[in-house]
């Protein structure tokens, strides 16, 4: 057990960059993981690692011992869960990153249930608007609205394609009025999620009529939670993907505008590593997040 510990801990330190990015990962104290290291290195009678104050890199024998002993830890794994496969009792921690909003609307509603068939299962949420790096951050899945993945390795599933939406609150509308008119927004306080592509250009169509608008901020932000909190206080007009406004509109304290143009839709995927054999605890995440999805969405939000 220490043998493999010790080669965890070497493989992981290459990949991060880091020995305490890697003892954080593999859930022990720097001091355990520099002591792992330097046991590894000792037993070997070679220096793997090389390192100063600002960063570390791989020795030439250390570039070999990687090479070979990810093979053997990518080996192990597989066989690992393919047999945690086949007996459908997936275990350990899962690493789920996604938007602030998906995770209040659809991840931590599911938990009781999915937890319920997977009590083995433990599930970490790390709510973020950034891609993080998979290896890196340590993700195991991830939802994200971009329909490609730079990197080959990323396995990309479409969850949907979901509708946006211009609202703001009745009081505002009744202080500053109903826009009638696309260009009518270049006149209204907009309130704009910063890191959609050219956050600040909107794009509608009405049938075979193109409308594109230039529009500044009143706020602008990089979270849809601090954009949909400011419109319901009066601030201005939002656009938002219609899943985060969609109780507020029923609610009545979100009036929808413009309701005869369209915005562009998003797509939601599902992304995770490409592996040989696809871990249990994946699969069973994945598929029992589509259905939640599917189960749990007015057909107001999803199309196709």
């Amino acid at each position: 057990m220490d043998r493999l510990t010790q080669i965890e801990v070497f493989v992981k330190t290459a990949e991060l960059g880091s020995l305490s990015r890697a003892a954080e990962v593999l859930g022990m104290s720097n001091a355990a993981a520099s002591r792992h290291l330097a046991a590894l290195e000792e037993r070997l009678s070679a220096r793997l690692i090389e390192r100063n104050t600002r960063r570390l890199w791989l020795t030439e024998a250390g570039q070999e011992f990687l090479q070979r002993s990810s093979a053997v830890l990518n080996e192990l794994t597989d066989a690992e869960e393919a047999i945690n496969a086949r007996t459908l009792s997936p275990t350990g921690l899962l690493r789920v990153t996604s938007s602030l909003s998906f995770a209040l609307i659809y991840l931590a509603p599911m938990l009781p249930a999915f937890r319920a068939l997977y009590p083995k299962l433990n599930v970490h949420i790390a709510a973020a608007n950034r891609y993080p790096d998979f290896i890196e951050a340590g993700i195991d899945v991830a939802i994200r609205t971009r329909l490609h993945e730079p990197d080959t390795n990323i396995i990309v599933r479409r969850l949907g394609r979901m509708r946006r939406v211009l609202a703001a609150s009745p009081a505002y509308l009744e202080r500053c009025g109903m826009p009638k008119e696309p260009a009518d927004l270049t006149r209204h306080d907009m309130l704009v999620y910063n890191l959609a592509a050219d956050p600040f250009s909107l794009r509608l169509t009405k049938g075979d009529i193109e409308r594109i608008v230039r529009i500044s901020g009143a706020l602008d932000s990089n979270d849809g939670q601090i954009i949909r909190e400011a419109a319901l206080h009066g601030l201005g007009i939002l656009i938002q993907p219609l899943y985060i406004v969609q109780g507020d509109i029923e609610a009545g304290t979100l009036v929808p505008v413009l309701l005869d143009w369209d915005l562009p839709m998003l797509t939601m995927n599902i992304a995770y590593q490409n592996r040989v054999q696809l871990p249990a605890k994946i699969r069973v995440f994945t598929d029992f997040l589509v259905n939640y999805v599917r189960k749990n969405s007015s057909s107001q939000i999803w199309a196709g």
